[in-house]
C-alpha cells in the first residue's frame, strides 16, 4: 500500500446528488411545487433523493419509489406521498413516508425496507443505478421518529438501516445514504453513523459530506427563517445529510463539495436541500 495515494491515483471526475425532504402535498403545494422543480433545475444534480415525495418527477427519465401510496419502479415513477411534516407539523405514517430516487441513469437493482422504532415507522430506499463510470449504490432515507425525546427510536430505525445497507450494499462501489434523519450531527443516532461511537452495523460508517466539504458554518435545515418550519417553534438543526461510505479506490466517494440549497424567502419545502459533489 502507498501511504501517499492509499487509494491510488485520485478520481476527476464528480456526481452531483442532491437530498431534499419535499413535505408531500402539505402547504401551499401549488406554489412550493414550482420552487422545488426551480431549484432541482437550477442546480442539476445527476441524482436527487426526495423524501415525503409527492409524485414528481422533476424530468428525470429514471425514478424509483417507495412509500406513500404504493410502490413504484424502474424507469418511471407515479402515486403520490402525501406524508406529514416530519418535525413539529405532525408524523406521517409507514405508508406517508415515501421515499424516491431520481436519477439520469437507470435503475439496475433496487430494494426497499420499512425502518421499525417508536410509533413513526422511517422508510429505506436502495437503488443501485447504472453509472457511467460503474455503479453507484444510493440509499434515500426518511427517519420518522421526530420527536425531541425519540433519540431511542431514531437509534432502532438507524440500526434498522444499518443492517438494510450492509445486506444489499457492495463494500466495492461507492455508496450513499441521503435523507431526513431528524437529528443533529451530534445526536447518538448520527454518531452512530459517522463512527464517534460504537458503529451499529459493524463495518458500516460515513463521512458525513456537509462536515468534509461544506463551508464551515452549522448548514442547518430546519430553521426559524423557513416559513413552513417557523410554526414548529424547534431551535436550528441539520436534520439532512448525504452520508458516503468510505472512500473506494481512486477515492469514489469521497465528499469534494457540499451546501444548502432551497433557502431563501420563498423555500420550497419546510426542509432545506443539501447538494454534495462527490469523486465518481
Amino acid at each position: 500500500m502507498n501511504e501517499a495515494e492509499p487509494y491510488g491515483p485520485l478520481i476527476g471526475t464528480r456526481v452531483r446528488v442532491l437530498t431534499w425532504n419535499v413535505w408531500g402535498e402539505s402547504g401551499p403545494y401549488a406554489r412550493r411545487a414550482k420552487v422545488i422543480e426551480k431549484v432541482v433545475r437550477e442546480h442539476d444534480p445527476d441524482v436527487v433523493a426526495l423524501q415525503e415525495w409527492a409524485g414528481q418527477s422533476l424530468g428525470y427519465e429514471h425514478v424509483a419509489s417507495y412509500g406513500g401510496g404504493g410502490r413504484n419502479g424502474g424507469s418511471s415513477g407515479s402515486g403520490q406521498g402525501s406524508g406529514s411534516g416530519g418535525n413539529g407539523e405532525g408524523a406521517g405514517s409507514a405508508d406517508g413516508a415515501a421515499c424516491a430516487v431520481l436519477s439520469r441513469w437507470p435503475v439496475a437493482r433496487r430494494e426497499e425496507r420499512p425502518l421499525p422504532g417508536g410509533a413513526n415507522p422511517g422508510s429505506a430506499l436502495f437503488c443501485e443505478l447504472a453509472g457511467p463510470r460503474g455503479p453507484l449504490q444510493v440509499f434515500s432515507v426518511i427517519i420518522g421518529a421526530f420527536r425531541l425525546d425519540e433519540s431511542g427510536a431514531r437509534q432502532e430505525q438507524v440500526r434498522a438501516l444499518t443492517a438494510f445497507v450492509g445486506e444489499v450494499a457492495s463494500r466495492r462501489r461507492p455508496a450513499l445514504v441521503c435523507g431526513d434523519f431528524n437529528a443533529g450531527p451530534d445526536s447518538d443516532e448520527i454518531r452512530m453513523l459517522t463512527g464517534r461511537t460504537v458503529p451499529a452495523t459493524p463495518g458500516v460508517v460515513f463521512y458525513d459530506a456537509w462536515e468534509v466539504a461544506g463551508d464551515g458554518g452549522p448548514g442547518h435545515t430546519w430553521c426559524d427563517a423557513n416559513p413552513f418550519a417557523r410554526p414548529g417553534l424547534y431551535p436550528p438543526r441539520r436534520f439532512d445529510y448525504v452520508l458516503s461510505a468510505w472512500p473506494r479506490a481512486g477515492g469514489a466517494g469521497h465528499p469534494v463539495r457540499c451546501e444548502v440549497v432551497g433557502a431563501g424567502p420563498d423555500p420550497g419545502s419546510d426542509h432545506y436541500a443539501i447538494l454534495a459533489e462527490l469523486r465518481y
